[in-house]
């Protein structure tokens, strides 16, 4: 597929017009739409890993012993496993978890066993997506799986990063808060949580650095991301070609160098001015420089 009518020979073209019919055939724009893939799952798995992590955090400083300990083991074994590891077995295991509670409503009376030795087996009715389901059921399940993995991994980074600002803020804001008459639940949410932020900001700025470098994961996850694409087009002519060319993946790797160099470095000024913002007034180095650079 072209765009322009004069790109359908390239043996013909000049280096110009070569390029510009090159860089503008259907592959190469279906693999410019996997730039947006990696944007949205940046802009998914962040506030739900935040999510997450809030969560754990709250349940690790639970009175309530069983739920204090699922938080403080959720934190300590997902952050004690290899991302790769937990990438490459977590969503196999979860789409099985998935296709499991399904076969168990919707075939109760299904005769046979479900793990065949190396084979995992479920009604019809119960695989994820359905065998009749369009293309894009499919990519987008997959991504969603890719989000939630993401997610449960960074949320326990998150949930070790709030529980520590929520320990740095001073008892006695708290003890004060009480003194004034208010309940422990409300000086936890009007006190704790809003001055929390200024801590764990430093910690989450590392964990969304992290982050970013880790979206070629999805890759391995089966998703057609940037790497893929780079990877299958800067390769010499084959299936997913239209026009051939020498192996160019080094340029193709350089863009995507470009790429997250771009973001790494929007990402640390919207990162700097939040933390600004948010150490305004505070009783915190950065808050103390504000005040100084003020007089």
């Amino acid at each position: 597929m072209a765009i322009f009518s004069f790109c359908t020979d390239p043996a013909t073209l000049e280096t110009a017009r070569w390029f510009v019919c090159y860089l503008t055939n259907g592959k190469h724009l279906i693999a410019y739409t996997s730039f947006g893939t990696v944007l949205l799952l940046l802009a998914i798995t962040a506030p739900t890993a935040l999510a997450f992590g809030f969560g754990g955090a709250i349940a690790a400083r639970s009175r309530i012993a069983p739920l204090r300990w699922f938080g403080k083991g959720y934190t300590s074994i997902v952050r004690g496993v290899p991302d790769i590891v937990f990438f490459l077995f977590f969503v196999i295991a979860l789409d099985q978890a998935f296709e499991w509670t399904r076969h168990q409503f919707f075939c109760p009376d299904w005769p046979d066993a479900i793990r065949q030795g190396n084979d995992f087996v479920v009604c019809q009715r119960a695989k994820l997506p359905l065998s009749n389901a369009p293309q894009w059921v499919h990519e987008v399940y997959g991504f969603l799986l890719a989000v939630l993995t993401f997610a449960i991994v960074f949320g326990a980074f998150a949930a070790n990063v709030l529980f520590g600002a929520m320990r740095a803020v001073p008892r006695a804001q708290i003890e004060t808060a009480e003194a004034y008459g208010m309940s422990e639940r409300q000086a936890f949410w009007r006190v704790l949580i809003p001055q929390m932020w200024v801590f764990a900001l430093p910690g989450l700025s590392n964990l969304w650095m992290i982050l970013v470098k880790a979206t070629p994961l999805l890759f391995l996850l089966g998703v057609e991301d940037i790497v893929y694409w780079a990877r299958e087009l800067g390769g010499t002519k084959g299936a997913l070609f239209d026009y051939p060319h020498p192996d160019w993946r080094l340029w193709y790797f350089l863009g995507l160098l470009v790429f997250y160099l771009t973001l790494t470095r929007f990402s640390e000024i919207v990162l700097g001015r939040l933390s600004q913002r948010l150490s305004h007034g505070q009783a915190t180095l950065a808050g103390e420089a504000q005040r100084k650079a003020a007089v």
